[in-house]
């Protein structure tokens, strides 16, 4: 699409911030208002549109992608997209280790994701049951139950950027984390590639797999920055 307004303005609508161009609102592509929670996040988006050159190119635009997210898609089905993020809770990567095989892995998965799994037991009232293997075990109910409950409790533009962020990381409990203000993306996103870096570690790095976990970096970064944006 080419770029056919000028001016670039968020401006306060009610409680929320509205993106305008050239004085018209922007709407989203199920024609809901482009209405943002903070001001924060209105500039954020605000100056992706201002910095689009001749042609508009939505890649380039993730902040904008996940509030058309929260409001067209959250909002209308809030429940079965929580539960697509709440099935992580069954199924984290941190639950899974390496078996006596790999026992240098093994070690290097405990030294590094077992202080982020205390950290969910206690902010939770939790338990995990560790996997060795390749053989499923289920977590309690409990545990599934209360980690739904706390992703229950976010808000819509939360959820957007959750939904983002759990299918990057593979991980409720990095998610939350983050969520919580308990762990920083810069610490998260190693974590959550622990394998893979691992495995650079010992054979070498592969620059298509490199090429693949920076962009996947990037779309994690803007997640975890519209999550930030949006909070009052």
């Amino acid at each position: 699409m080419k770029r056919f307004y000028e001016a670039v303005t968020s401006e306060p609508v009610d409680d929320r911030f509205a993106i305008q161009l050239d004085g018209r609102p922007v709407k989203t592509p199920a024609r809901n208002p482009l209405h943002l929670p903070t001001a924060a996040l209105a500039d954020a988006i605000a100056a992706e549109w201002a910095a689009q050159d001749e042609d508009i190119d939505p890649a380039t635009m993730p902040l904008t992608a996940l509030a058309q997210g929260a409001l067209d898609q959250v909002a209308k089905d809030r429940e079965r997209i929580a539960g697509r993020i709440a099935a992580f809770a069954d199924s984290d990567m941190l639950y899974f280790r390496a078996d006596d095989s790999q026992q240098a892995l093994a070690d290097h998965q405990k030294e590094r994701w077992d202080p982020m799994l205390d950290w969910a037991r206690q902010r939770y009232d939790v338990d995990f049951k560790l996997i060795y293997g390749i053989k499923h075990q289920s977590q309690s109910d409990e545990t599934i139950n209360r980690l739904s409950a706390a992703v229950n409790a976010q808000d819509d533009f939360a959820l957007a950027a959750m939904l983002s962020l759990v299918g990057l990381a593979g991980s409720l409990v990095v998610v939350l984390s983050l969520v919580e203000g308990a762990y920083d993306v810069d610490t998260l996103w190693p974590l959550a590639n622990l394998e893979e870096l691992w495995q650079e570690q010992q054979w070498g790095q592969d620059e298509l797999a490199m090429a693949t976990r920076e962009l996947k970096q990037a779309e994690f970064n803007a997640a975890a920055r519209f999550l930030t944006l949006s909070r009052r």
